[in-house]
């Protein structure tokens, strides 16, 4: 029997999208996510070999659960699936990102109708944002490769952000036997594709190098708008050479010669290429100080930014420059516009302005399988509560405060989890004098709230004072289990 989640509950129009996200895709709908109140895509791929189907089922759901981990902001996100085998045909149904504005390439015709080329600053902010999640993907363990990279496979928002989809195409292919593979289509065998491919694409050596030439031919697109097809068929050659040769900017033409190298040794790795130099550029001290502040934004209030304005003195003096024999030049708190502070921060934590300059944590190691429930619960002796679902998520961020009740009596906890994809928990508990701290963190592991891992943790967070000395502020920044 398959071990897949039970469907949830979405409703959905009927209005068919080309969002893309696996191309081979037979039904693809605009659908409305009832529990989160969004706008998602519900895909179904269809299998008409049942029995075949039953027999790599399992394999199918462990791949999913694998690609549900992965998180980026420029990573169309994979939400929920489920498998489905009671219909004449059985069948995968698959929720993913919505992303708004459609394709790259139906971006990049509508701007070629007012624009003879594309905008320098938004050239390179969409590269950026491209070698980020290729960089993220090939710093798994083992490479993730997306092997499937066209401007159709990636997407924009309106806000400009950039994500790209089809992610786990190659992955799902090369996890199938033959016979299940007739559902799935790559983009390479769009003869209008063909040119996003390099030479040793299907070889058993091929790596990530793969995706370098894909990008390459993408940013080259990007930048011409348009490179022109032999009528409605195939990009030439020739074609290619007169969009290189068409580029103004040096820098640019050389970025992208080395990605198209028919070597595949001697095209750079996607992290390296964020420092060449038509990229690389020293961030700003604001972007910097977006970033730390919403790395610790679970720390503050949520109108954080709106409090504190209302709280200066918009006439004192922000910054100064001093200059000889000439008064200094001043800004003061009345010339930053608290809505753009707010737009930035938002376009920050959307990842519209990643921080590539700096050692990044590597992502999850793939493959990997979210903890599976145990097939059969512990017999108890004695009528103890059933375990709840297992905790897979790590903590790597804890916050405790100790206040006392108002009569005095008694203790009142308040922990502050942050989990590893960061989602935010907050448990509250008012203390027995019987309680101790070892007790309290094997309660939380029972109860699914916390990892069996983070359990020393969060027993040596209570045996500071034997929760008898209030904990202000934080406690350790981080779990070193996670």
């Amino acid at each position: 029997m398959s071990r897949s989640p039970p469907p949830p509950t979405h409703t959905y129009t009927h209005r068919q999208v080309n969002q893309g996200n696996m191309p081979g895709v037979q039904s693809t709908f605009l659908a409305m996510d009832t529990e989160e109140g969004v706008e998602v895509v519900w895909n179904e791929l269809h299998f008409s070999d049942k029995k075949a189907f039953s027999a790599h089922e399992e394999k199918i759901q462990t791949m999913f659960e694998q690609l549900a981990l992965l998180d980026h902001p420029n990573i169309v996100k994979l939400h929920k699936y489920w498998l489905d085998a009671s219909e004449a045909r059985a069948r995968v149904v698959f929720i993913t990102e919505y992303v708004s504005s459609g394709s790259l390439k139906q971006f990049l015709k509508k701007t070629k109708k007012n624009h003879k080329a594309m905008n320098a600053r938004a050239w390179k902010r969409w590269c950026t944002q491209i070698l980020s999640a290729l960089s993220f993907l090939h710093a798994c363990n083992p490479p993730i490769i997306h092997g499937n990279l066209t401007s159709d496979t990636i997407f924009i928002q309106h806000n400009g952000l950039i994500k790209i989809g089809s992610v786990w195409h190659r992955i799902f292919s090369n996890a199938l036997p033959v016979d299940l593979r007739s559902p799935i289509r790559a983009e390479r065998e769009e003869p209008r594709n063909l040119h996003f491919f390099p030479p040793e694409y299907g070889e058993v050596a091929d790596g990530t190098a793969v995706d370098i030439f894909s990008f390459g031919m993408c940013a080259l697109e990007m930048a011409v708008l348009e490179i022109q097809a032999n009528g409605d068929t195939r990009v030439t050659k020739e074609a290619i050479a007169r969009a290189r040769h068409s580029l103004s900017d040096p820098n640019m033409r050389e970025f992208i010669l080395c990605c198209l190298a028919r070597d595949p040794a001697r095209r750079p790795s996607a992290h390296s290429l964020l420092f060449h130099r038509v990229l690389f550029e020293v961030h700003s001290l604001k972007l910097l100080a977006a970033h730390c502040f919403i790395q610790h934004q679970y720390l503050m209030p949520e109108n954080v930014v709106e409090e504190k304005t209302k709280s200066m003195d918009l006439h004192a003096v922000l910054a100064e420059i001093p200059r000889p024999s000439r008064p200094p030049l001043q800004w003061r708190y009345s010339e930053v516009s608290c809505l753009e502070l707010d737009k930035f921060l938002e376009d920050v934590r959307n990842g519209i302005y990643p921080l590539m300059n700096f050692a990044a944590a590597r992502p999850l190691g793939l493959p990997r399988v979210l903890a599976p429930p145990p097939e059969e619960a512990q017999k108890a002796k004695t009528p103890t509560p059933e375990p709840f679902d297992s905790e897979t998520r790590k903590v790597i961020q804890m916050q405790c405060n100790l206040e006392r009740s108002e009569d005095k009596a008694r203790w009142h906890l308040t922990l502050l989890l942050v989990l590893e994809d960061r989602l935010h928990r907050q448990l509250t508990y008012d203390l027995l004098p019987t309680d101790s701290a070892q007790d309290l963190a094997a309660e939380l592991v029972h109860y699914g709230f916390v990892h069996e891992v983070c359990r020393p943790c969060e027993a040596r967070l209570g045996g500071r004072g034997g929760w008898a000395a209030p904990l202000r502020p934080p406690m350790p920044p981080s779990c070193p289990a996670g």
